[in-house]
């Protein structure tokens, strides 16, 4: 009997051994951070901070800008406009009505300029050369946030943790990219740039910027702008959440910017 109860004391150790084991890799595996990608501001210029970012691209070396309009402030227009870096003013070429729209993010291809709405589950299609309006596109998702394009798709946020590729033609959705950080789904993926193969998105609220694999959907690198948050908040006490990334891929630069913020940063990060 006691060596019974010997042989049996020695198998629940190692069941327990083993479960510990297990349980300690699986911390170890969960428990790897996300590469910090180091950056640097090379320049910085002003912004008009009556502009509530909601997208920022760069096409052809001029640099566009989306705006929304939250009820709380009136100062504030659904624009899309091109902005004068020496004076941070901008060039208005598209305004919708803030009684009826909230304008979201913008992409630009084949020589049209794409818009979101942030709740009509509708967008905008204008001419790139007279900035007419020239159609309009619905779309399933609750809401709109922000575009970006591959070059053959358009990549579509919606403030949750999955992507929206659409078709270019029928601007119907081809397939979603569940994005995750760590294997857990990163929610609240806003404003849009594609850079070299990559996905880069804001994270609304927390100044971050996630770099993310297309093809899992795995975020594998983020940036840390809390600081350019800080500085804009301290520059403008109204100023609001990052929001905005652009890549001009003449010059390889890239810009950053917020709503709201009297500024908008040149930055250098390995990409």
């Amino acid at each position: 009997m006691k060596i019974f109860l010997a042989f049996i004391t020695l198998v629940a150790f190692c069941i327990s051994c083993n479960e510990n084991s297990t349980t300690k890799t699986q911390v170890k595996e969960s428990s790897q951070a996300v590469p910090v990608i180091n950056y640097a501001v090379t320049n910085f210029f002003p912004h008009d901070t009556n502009l509530y970012t909601e997208g920022l691209l760069v096409h052809e070396g001029k640099l566009f800008e989306s705006t929304g309009s939250p009820d709380e402030l009136p100062q504030t227009r659904s624009l899309i406009g091109i902005i004068d870096l020496s004076t941070g003013k901008m060039d208005v070429k598209v305004e919708i009505d803030r009684k009826k729209y909230f304008g979201e993010g913008i992409v630009i291809l084949n020589n049209k300029l794409y818009q979101l709405t942030y709740m009509n589950q509708l967008g905008f299609i204008y001419d790139l050369q007279t900035f007419e309006k020239i159609g309009q596109f619905n779309y399933a998702n609750k809401q709109g946030w922000s575009l970006t394009t591959n070059g053959k798709e358009i990549i579509m946020s919606d403030g949750t943790d999955r992507l929206t590729y659409l078709d270019t033609a029928s601007l119907k959705p081809i397939r979603t990219l569940a994005v995750t950080e760590n294997g857990i789904p990163l929610e609240k993926l806003n404003e849009l740039e594609y850079i070299k193969g990559f996905i880069y998105a804001n994270v609304f609220t927390t100044g971050m910027i996630v770099k993310i694999e297309p093809s899992n959907g795995k975020v594998v690198g983020r940036l840390d702008f809390t600081s350019l948050e800080f500085e804009a908040k301290n520059k403008n006490p109204d100023a609001d959440y990052l929001n905005g990334i652009a890549y001009d891929s003449a010059t390889d630069k890239i810009y950053v910017t917020g709503k709201l913020w009297p500024n908008i940063y040149q930055i250098a990060f390995a990409h």
